[in-house]
Protein backbone atom coordinates (compact mmCIF):
# COMPACT_ATOMS: atom_id res chain seq x y z
CA UNK A 1 0.00 0.00 0.00
CA UNK A 2 1.27 3.10 -1.00
CA UNK A 3 1.95 5.67 1.59
CA UNK A 4 0.45 9.54 1.23
CA UNK A 5 3.33 11.22 2.53
CA UNK A 6 6.95 11.07 1.47
CA UNK A 7 9.32 10.34 4.86
CA UNK A 8 10.83 13.87 4.23
CA UNK A 9 7.28 15.33 4.23
CA UNK A 10 6.63 13.82 7.45
CA UNK A 11 9.56 14.85 8.83
CA UNK A 12 9.39 18.35 7.44
CA UNK A 13 6.00 18.28 9.02
CA UNK A 14 7.57 17.10 12.40
CA UNK A 15 10.47 20.06 12.52
CA UNK A 16 7.85 22.90 11.76
CA UNK A 17 6.04 21.60 15.06
CA UNK A 18 9.31 21.43 16.74
CA UNK A 19 10.98 24.75 15.64
CA UNK A 20 7.88 26.83 15.83
CA UNK A 21 7.59 25.85 19.72
CA UNK A 22 11.47 26.05 20.01
CA UNK A 23 11.57 29.77 18.71
CA UNK A 24 8.16 31.17 21.13
CA UNK A 25 9.52 28.90 24.08
CA UNK A 26 13.60 28.57 24.24
CA UNK A 27 14.92 31.62 22.10
CA UNK A 28 15.36 34.40 24.28
CA UNK A 29 17.24 36.71 21.27
CA UNK A 30 15.70 40.21 21.37
CA UNK A 31 16.81 40.25 17.77
CA UNK A 32 14.21 37.43 17.12
CA UNK A 33 10.53 38.89 17.56
CA UNK A 34 7.18 37.95 16.83
CA UNK A 35 8.22 34.77 13.65
CA UNK A 36 5.89 32.46 12.23
CA UNK A 37 7.31 29.56 11.00
CA UNK A 38 5.32 29.21 7.46
CA UNK A 39 7.26 26.38 5.34
CA UNK A 40 9.64 23.58 6.23
CA UNK A 41 11.31 21.99 3.22
CA UNK A 42 13.52 18.74 4.17
CA UNK A 43 16.11 17.13 1.45
CA UNK A 44 15.73 14.07 0.16
CA UNK A 45 18.26 12.31 2.38
CA UNK A 46 16.89 14.27 5.36
CA UNK A 47 20.65 16.50 5.33
CA UNK A 48 19.21 19.75 5.53
CA UNK A 49 15.90 21.24 5.86
CA UNK A 50 15.32 24.89 4.98
CA UNK A 51 13.32 26.80 7.44
CA UNK A 52 11.39 29.61 5.71
CA UNK A 53 9.88 31.78 8.63
CA UNK A 54 7.60 35.57 7.86
CA UNK A 55 7.84 38.28 10.11
CA UNK A 56 5.77 41.37 10.05
CA UNK A 57 9.21 44.08 9.80
CA UNK A 58 8.61 44.99 6.35
CA UNK A 59 12.63 47.38 7.15
CA UNK A 60 14.87 45.39 4.84
CA UNK A 61 17.60 46.21 8.12
CA UNK A 62 15.65 44.45 10.39
CA UNK A 63 14.58 41.75 8.17
CA UNK A 64 18.47 41.25 7.76
CA UNK A 65 19.02 41.36 11.25
CA UNK A 66 16.20 39.08 11.96
CA UNK A 67 18.11 36.12 9.86
CA UNK A 68 21.38 36.71 10.43
CA UNK A 69 20.45 36.44 14.21
CA UNK A 70 18.28 32.81 12.71
CA UNK A 71 21.28 31.89 11.53
CA UNK A 72 23.13 32.42 14.70
CA UNK A 73 21.03 30.63 16.52
CA UNK A 74 20.19 27.59 14.10
CA UNK A 75 22.87 24.75 15.55
CA UNK A 76 21.32 25.69 19.17
CA UNK A 77 18.24 24.73 17.82
CA UNK A 78 19.26 21.67 15.97
CA UNK A 79 20.48 20.34 19.34
CA UNK A 80 16.92 21.10 21.15
CA UNK A 81 15.67 20.05 18.36
CA UNK A 82 17.51 16.51 18.15
CA UNK A 83 16.09 16.03 21.98
CA UNK A 84 12.65 16.34 20.83
CA UNK A 85 12.63 13.95 18.18
CA UNK A 86 13.65 10.35 18.03
CA UNK A 87 15.82 9.99 14.55
CA UNK A 88 19.59 8.96 14.19
CA UNK A 89 20.60 12.25 12.77
CA UNK A 90 18.71 15.67 12.86
CA UNK A 91 18.80 17.48 9.40
CA UNK A 92 21.01 20.73 9.37
CA UNK A 93 18.80 24.31 9.63
CA UNK A 94 19.08 27.10 7.54
CA UNK A 95 16.68 29.69 7.99
CA UNK A 96 15.06 31.95 5.12
CA UNK A 97 13.05 34.53 4.78
CA UNK A 98 9.48 34.03 3.75
CA UNK A 99 8.32 37.08 1.65
CA UNK A 100 5.18 35.74 0.21
CA UNK A 101 2.78 37.82 3.41
CA UNK A 102 4.42 40.61 2.06
CA UNK A 103 4.47 40.47 -1.37
CA UNK A 104 0.60 39.47 -1.12
CA UNK A 105 -0.10 42.82 0.61
CA UNK A 106 1.95 44.89 -1.58
CA UNK A 107 -0.11 43.12 -4.57
CA UNK A 108 -3.74 43.44 -2.50
CA UNK A 109 -2.37 47.15 -1.95
CA UNK A 110 -1.40 47.79 -5.86
CA UNK A 111 -4.69 46.43 -6.98
CA UNK A 112 -6.58 48.31 -4.84
CA UNK A 113 -5.01 51.30 -6.22
CA UNK A 114 -5.82 50.13 -9.33
CA UNK A 115 -9.28 49.83 -8.27
CA UNK A 116 -9.95 53.10 -6.88
CA UNK A 117 -8.16 54.83 -10.48
CA UNK A 118 -10.67 53.12 -12.49
CA UNK A 119 -13.24 54.70 -10.30
CA UNK A 120 -11.57 57.58 -10.62
CA UNK A 121 -11.80 57.52 -14.50
CA UNK A 122 -15.08 56.14 -14.77
CA UNK A 123 -17.19 58.50 -12.63
CA UNK A 124 -14.91 61.75 -14.07
CA UNK A 125 -16.15 61.00 -17.28
CA UNK A 126 -18.64 62.87 -19.32
CA UNK A 127 -21.73 61.26 -19.89
CA UNK A 128 -22.66 60.08 -23.55
CA UNK A 129 -25.97 61.97 -24.92
CA UNK A 130 -26.84 58.62 -26.10
CA UNK A 131 -26.95 56.79 -23.08
CA UNK A 132 -29.02 59.70 -20.71
CA UNK A 133 -31.86 60.81 -22.41
CA UNK A 134 -32.41 63.87 -20.37
CA UNK A 135 -29.17 64.94 -22.36
CA UNK A 136 -30.76 64.53 -25.43
CA UNK A 137 -31.86 67.21 -27.61
CA UNK A 138 -35.30 67.90 -28.98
Amino acid sequence: MKRNFSRPDRVAQQILKEIALILQREIKDPRVGMVTVSEVEVSRDLGHAKIFVSSFEQEADKQKILIDALREIAPYARTILAKSMRMRSVPELHFNLDTSLIDGIRMSKLVDEAMAKDKELASGREPDADSNPDLKED
